[in-house]
């Protein structure tokens, strides 16, 4: 079985790393052929992070490699699409490339709000349905959460799976009962990149107030130029070699979200990558999150400036409380968000996708 891959990032790209990459020596192993495609390289994405934009010239390029892609690939038996193959491009002709080709759609965002969401009237009209009518024409829509799934049925699209974002276990080993001791010197941890550093504004008031009663630091991986005046930040580079012991090395885990449509559509996956770390987490109750976290259990949510201060007080103060939630998480990792479980559910679904046998989901799965 020949699938072709189309993500949107090479490996420095979290969604195209996690959603892709990790699963293609899974799949080969149960005798798929597989051939991956970014649309754009790890030099492309790194530029886009310090500039925000991508150039022209190779943007261009990276279009035309993309439909060269598609047409050289037209008898291939399933395309599988990161979010969207040619973004911005006319529907029809994205739908035209892959006609007479069983395709998949893999979204780990709400990328449609992208366009229905747009702030010009003129593009919402031409584009603001472009994904759900891809999605329609889709073999198989795999969604990252509830809303993502939702959207795809409400759209039409005839066969909807949610498929959470995972991690490895064994890039994400246990971690022995002695070495959850850590120095004095506290640390709560977040990781992302540079887009998607913002969100930890809403943290700056609560930080302020507990750095009075506590000492920590708040360690911040993948944005080093981020700054919170007041609060002690350590900023340190992200790597995917070294992501797992630096958040193992620290105690408690974040993840700050405003509620909007955009961040109800995201995958919750730093917070799995916490608890897989054995981390108790405090995150903003915003779509799949709500799922992700047991109040309590394994973490708290926080909605409010004193509800994040009273959070993170309750752990900072108690090893035994961060312990006891660090190995709740871990274990609800193993038991729903990793590699080992998720990889031989999407080979069936790739599988019936080329067969054209696949589960339809019901409403119940989407609410």
């Amino acid at each position: 079985m020949r699938i072709l891959f189309l993500t949107r990032y090479g490996q420095m790209g979290a969604s195209s790393r996690m959603r892709c990459f990790q699963y293609i020596p899974w799949l080969e192993n149960m005798g798929m052929k597989c051939t991956v495609t970014p649309l754009f390289n790890d030099s492309q994405l790194a530029q886009r992070y310090r500039t925000e934009r991508y150039e022209l010239p190779g943007l261009l390029l990276s279009y035309f490699r993309r439909v060269l892609v598609l047409w050289q690939n037209r008898h291939c038996d399933l395309i599988w699409i990161e979010k969207e193959a040619l973004p911005w491009f006319p529907v029809w002709f994205e739908r035209w490339l892959l006609s007479g080709v069983p395709f998949v759609l893999d979204y780990d965002d709400a990328i449609f709000h992208n366009y229905d969401l747009h702030p010009s009237p003129i593009l919402r009209y031409i584009f603001g349905k472009r994904i759900d009518r891809m999605m329609v024409a889709a073999r198989l829509v795999v969604a990252g959460n509830k809303y993502i799934a939702r959207r795809a049925r409400c759209a039409g699209a005839p066969n909807v799976e949610i498929l959470a974002t995972v991690i490895d276990l064994d890039r994400y080993p246990r971690i022995s009962g002695s070495s959850l001791a850590h120095t004095k010197l506290l640390n709560i941890v977040w990781i992302g990149s540079p887009s998607t550093a913002p969100y930890l504004e809403l943290l700056n008031k609560p930080l302020l107030e507990l750095s009075r009663h506590f000492i920590f630091n708040l360690r911040v991986i993948g944005c080093e130029t981020f700054t919170m005046p007041g609060v002690e930040v350590e900023r340190l580079p992200w790597s995917e070699t070294t992501e797992q012991s630096l958040i193992s090395s620290c105690d408690i885990g974040v993840m700050p979200l405003v509620d909007s449509p955009w961040e109800r559509g995201k995958c919750g996956y730093k917070l799995i990558q916490y608890m897989a770390c054995e981390l108790p987490v405090v995150a903003s109750p915003v779509g799949v999150n709500s799922e992700i976290v047991r109040t309590g259990e394994n973490g708290f949510f926080a909605t409010s400036e004193k509800t994040w201060v009273d959070a993170l007080g309750k752990l900072l103060s108690d090893a035994a409380l961060r312990e006891q939630m660090g190995a709740a998480g871990r274990k609800r990792v193993e038991e729903a968000y990793c590699i080992q479980k998720a990889a031989p559910h999407l080979a069936q679904l790739l599988r019936d996708a080329v067969e054209g046998r696949l589960r339809v989901s019901t409403r119940d799965d989407l609410t």
